[in-house]
């Protein structure tokens, strides 16, 4: 017989439960990397807004990018560093849905936005007289909003396939969230319609966004070869090398995980990959950008009052 999943009243989360030694070791390692990523993240977002010298799309885009890492952390981190600590592992049917919708809709919408940032670092390397003209504020929003677009799409798609497959009232799920690929190997039904939909979707809002970036990026390093100066060709490189990190580490891992079939698909191995780029990235983002950033440092010590001259004062 086929339950309703509503039913059951709550998922189990597996999760890390049957490692009890490295529950405790990855609550304090979770823990830690959340504090980062929440003083990394609103510290971006508040220069970015506070500081009018970093109004410009590369740091609106990056504010947005930082709110994204911020929201899409919190979604995952409280729950589960509530199962790690305790021994009770579940989650709602409701707080499983909502997980789910929010996971998905959040980590689209930084695939296409990461693909905007790469375009915005094209006009500014390859085009940098039109710079302003070309990247204005009324394109920076429509950029924007056809991310969130994107990410909703995705979510209100897949999501209700998700969770109306049939899983004949089992309520285990062998990872620590409400992931799409494990909430699919639960099922006790033919899954091949909502993989195919899966990997037509994952294609559209994976390799072609990644294929956009590989193209503005070739763009710009034709670009900057032809730079004669070599303190030029520097300064254009580091402009973009945050970026590119950032993009390797993002879409890595998450291509490995969903570009591939449920039934070939590692959960230990998907339980890490997915701790790495929801816990690690989110913390290391801002380091990435701001490491060698002079405008967020000098945004930083005026909004500590650390500049020049305010120690007379």
């Amino acid at each position: 017989d086929e339950y309703n999943d509503s039913s059951l009243g709550e998922f189990i989360l597996v999760g890390f439960s049957d490692r009890p030694w490295l529950e405790l070791i990855l609550f304090a390692f979770v823990f830690i990397f959340y504090i980062l990523t929440l003083l990394g993240n609103i510290t971006i977002i508040v220069l970015s807004i506070a500081d009018s010298q970093l109004h410009t799309p590369m740091y609106f885009f990056l504010g947005n990018l930082s709110f994204l890492d911020l929201c899409f952390t919190t979604s995952i981190v409280p729950q589960l560093l509530w199962n790690l600590w305790g021994p009770k592992k579940t989650i709602s049917y409701n707080g499983c849905v909502a997980q789910l919708y929010i996971y998905m809709i959040l980590g689209s919408t930084e695939c296409v936005l990461l693909c905007v940032m790469s375009y915005d670092r094209y006009v500014a390397v390859c085009r940098p007289l039109h710079y302003t003209v070309v990247m204005n504020p009324r394109l920076c929003l429509q950029l924007m909003a056809v991310s969130w677009f994107c990410g909703f799409l995705n979510s209100f798609v897949m999501c209700p396939q998700t969770m109306q497959l049939a899983r004949c009232g089992h309520h285990q799920v062998d990872h620590f969230l409400c992931e799409m690929p494990a909430l699919i190997a639960m099922a006790c039904e033919d899954t091949t319609l909502v993989e195919a939909f899966a990997f037509v979707l994952g294609v559209v809002l994976l390799l072609v966004p990644l294929s956009l970036i590989l193209t503005s990026y070739g763009m710009i390093t034709v670009a900057v070869l032809r730079i004669k100066s070599a303190a030029g060709r520097r300064k254009a490189f580091s402009t973009c090398s945050s970026h590119l990190i950032v993009v390797s580490l993002f879409y890595g891992t998450i291509i490995y995980m969903y570009l591939q079939p449920a039934n070939s698909y590692s959960q230990d191995q998907g339980k890490f990959l997915t701790l790495f780029y929801t816990i690690v990235t989110p913390s290391i983002n801002p380091l990435i950008y701001t490491r060698r950033n002079k405008d967020v440092k000098g945004a930083m010590k005026k909004l500590l009052g650390w500049e020049q001259g305010t120690g007379g004062m």
